[in-house]
């Protein structure tokens, strides 16, 4: 598999305590985050919101997102309203947010990344059927070109509704670190895929700068602690 395995037994607290770290590291005056959505992500959040508190200059963070649903905004679905209620409303001050929206176009998205330049950490889930941000297993958006860093999407299978904007695979190569959290046993046989490298699994494929896999035992398929 490509990147770092790490078995941990609270992934949100690991996510956190890795996040504040990457943040303190950083190389330049802003700190750029990519926000995913999902159960996963929703804990992981309101796990960073709590142990932020004094160890975060919120206002040198600049939030982008690496995936999101043609929803509106205040939509349940909606991938930016997730982050707002588990992270965003409760930080006091907060640098510079970047709503991904379907109705603005990938180009304005695209363009938005382009000036930005990088993405210090980027937040990936994985979905049962291997697939992470919005690239689903045979959807259009895996074989976009390699300058295409934003693209439409959708899942052929239909099992996850809505059309998406997700960032490519391109988009996802400028990522300093990808750093994806596997939870609970229903990911179990998608994770053992991405162990396996297998190739129909759309998250094998991201290549970022540095990779981190933060797995709890189920998903990893280790027996819990008593």
């Amino acid at each position: 598999m490509n990147g770092e395995l790490r078995v941990v037994d609270d992934v949100p607290t690991a996510f956190a305590r890795l996040w504040v770290d990457e943040f303190q590291c950083r190389g330049s005056s802003t700190f750029v985050f990519g926000l995913s959505g999902g159960g996963s992500a929703r804990r992981c959040y309101a796990k960073l919101a709590d142990c932020s508190a004094g160890h975060v200059d919120w206002r040198a963070v600049r939030l982008v997102w690496v995936d999101e649903r043609c929803v509106p905004p205040d939509s349940p679905d909606s991938n930016e309203r997730l982050a707002r209620e588990a992270l965003i409303d409760r930080i006091v001050a907060i640098g510079t947010v970047h709503p991904m929206r379907c109705d603005t176009g990938v180009d304005s998205y695209e363009a938005i990344l382009r000036q930005i330049g990088r993405i210090d950490l980027a937040h990936l889930g994985l979905g049962a059927d291997g697939h992470t941000a919005s690239l689903f297993p045979q959807s259009p958006a895996l074989d976009a070109p390699h300058d295409r860093l934003v693209a439409l999407n959708h899942d052929p299978s239909g099992t996850n509704p809505f059309p998406r904007m997700t960032l490519t695979l391109a988009g996802l190569a400028r990522s300093q670190l990808a750093v994806f959290t596997v939870e609970g046993d229903e990911k179990r046989q998608a994770f053992a895929r991405v162990k396996a490298d297998d190739p129909t699994v759309p998250a094998v494929h991201v290549r970022a700068e540095r990779t981190i896999w933060l797995v709890d035992r189920l998903a990893a398929g280790e027996s819990v602690r008593g």
